[in-house]
């Protein structure tokens, strides 16, 4: 006879929790679920792909950045940020400069027709971010909001912590 979930709770067996039921599963799922809409919206209204939009609001929040920095400041990898900023200075956004931290490297900033489209992007991320939360009441957003800093945090820490056990 099949082991049926009625079975394992008339034993008293625990079962596993349901994937779908996990934190990351399910943080993992709205952050592709947003990143579907964000997609289309970065598209419609600045004709940029999502990479190249969360690279060049990096840029706009953090610059001069370093590829390196970017990749870190973006969440995205070394290799994506590299093409991302690539693009964005084929498109004349961006220029590379020489970096007067480190000669070989180079840093990114914007040109005024980036800056101009950064501006319009901001407006696009800001609509999207209240529009992710408008299901909340703006207590449970403030709440939302506090409990997010203390979870990146508390991830920085432990991903620190595996890199300084791994080197």
């Amino acid at each position: 006879m099949a082991d049926s979930p009625s079975s394992r709770r008339a034993t008293g067996r625990r079962r596993a929790p349901a994937l779908a039921d996990s934190f990351t599963h399910r943080l993992h799922t709205l952050g592709k679920l947003t990143d579907r809409v964000t997609q289309a919206a970065y598209l419609d209204e600045t004709a940029l792909p999502l990479g190249e939009g969360r690279c060049l609001a990096a840029i706009g929040a953090f610059a001069p950045l370093s590829v390196k920095d970017l990749a870190h400041r973006a969440n995205v990898d070394k290799g994506q940020a590299s093409r991302a900023a690539q693009s964005l200075v084929d498109k004349g956004l961006v220029v590379k400069t020489p970096s007067a931290a480190d000669a070989r490297g180079v840093e990114l900033a914007f040109t005024p027709a980036g800056e101009q489209l950064w501006r319009r992007l901001m407006r696009v991320i800001e609509r999207r971010n209240a529009e992710i939360v408008a299901c909340l009441s703006p207590a449970e957003q403030a709440q939302l909001d506090g409990l997010l800093g203390r979870l990146v945090a508390h991830a920085r820490t432990l991903a620190e912590r595996r890199d300084d056990a791994l080197a």
